[in-house]
């Protein structure tokens, strides 16, 4: 259990390292958080990758200063939902519907969710800075679960192929 723990501790804190790249956005909170939670989910659990997507997200807009504030909390519960929806997806070797599934819902669909909170020139000026931003998340842990597989098969870290 402790081994676990140890893991999360890990890939949260990439996430929180990674929110220091930003991707120019109207939201500074725009950044690399959600690489480490996708490699996650894949390569542990979903429900891991949950974890590391919620408070990486909070992590990251922390950092930016809460600039949605509390609008953050239903953002981080959004990216938590497509971040277990990519590794279910990715564990039952449906790979390219998973990336589909998590370009699809966190890129375009979860800023459509603040349109009544936002208004439209919000989500309009919002959505391209984040689909970017998800697509290059999304391209690096394509990447990097392949090589880190093989690394955490051979160590204490048990994971599911």
């Amino acid at each position: 259990m402790n081994k676990k723990y140890v893991m999360f501790i890990v890939f949260l804190s990439l996430s929180a390292a990674g929110s220091f790249l930003k991707i120019p956005s109207p939201v500074g909170s725009v950044a690399f958080d959600s690489m480490p939670a996708l490699s996650g989910a894949a390569l542990i659990s979903p429900v891991f990758g949950v974890g590391v997507a919620s408070l990486g997200h909070l992590i990251s807009a922390y950092l930016a200063g809460f600039p949605l504030g509390p609008l953050h909390i239903i953002i981080a519960v959004l990216m938590g939902g497509f971040v277990f929806l990519f590794g279910l997806l990715y564990r039952l070797n449906r790979k390219k519907t998973a990336i589909f599934t998590f370009i699809a819902g966190n890129g375009f669909f979860a800023p459509l969710f603040f349109y009544p909170f936002l208004g439209k020139a919000v989500v309009l000026a919002l959505l391209p800075s984040l689909l970017v931003a998800t697509i290059l998340n999304v391209i690096a842990a394509i990447i990097i679960i392949p090589r880190v597989r093989p690394s955490m098969q051979k160590s204490l870290i048990r994971i599911k192929p």
